[in-house]
C-alpha cells in the first residue's frame, strides 16, 4: 500500500538516497527535513502516513522526535534509522512508540519494507 512519507535525517546525500527508495516502491514522499524543528514543521504543514526518523539529530534524537509524533492529532506511523546499527533496538524503538528500527544499511531489505508498509 503507498504511503506518504518524511524523510527526516541530517544528512542531504543519505535523504536523496531514501527518497529515491521509497519512490521506486511506490511510495509518495511528501517531503524532508534535518532537524527535529524542520521535522515539526513540515510533519504539521504535509500530515504524511508515515516518517522515517534518524536516531541522530543536530537538535536532539530520533526518540525525542518520535515521542512528539505521538503527541500529533494523527499519529503518524514512525520507523528509526541509524548507521549505527547499535543506536537503539526494535524493543527502544517500540517503546517510544515507532514501528521499529533499521540500521541504514539493511533498508533496502525486506524487513524495512514490511515495517514501511505495515
Amino acid at each position: 500500500m503507498p504511503r506518504s512519507v518524511l524523510v527526516v535525517d541530517d544528512d542531504s546525500s543519505f535523504r536523496q538516497l531514501a527518497i529515491g527508495l521509497l519512490r521506486s516502491w511506490g511510495h509518495d514522499v511528501v517531503g524532508e527535513a534535518g532537524s527535529i524543528a524542520e521535522a515539526v514543521e513540515r510533519v504539521t504543514e504535509l500530515r504524511p502516513d508515515t516518517v522515517l526518523i534518524d536516531v541522530g539529530l543536530p537538535d536532539g534524537d530520533g526518540f525525542q522526535l518520535t515521542a512528539r509524533m505521538q503527541l500529533m492529532s494523527w499519529q503518524p506511523r514512525v520507523l528509526l534509522i541509524s548507521s549505527d546499527s547499535g543506536a537503539a533496538t526494535d524493543s527502544e524503538a517500540r517503546q517510544a512508540g515507532a514501528v521499529g528500527f533499521v540500521p541504514k544499511t539493511d533498508m533496502a531489505g525486506s524487513q524495512f519494507r514490511r515495517m514501511l508498509d505495515g
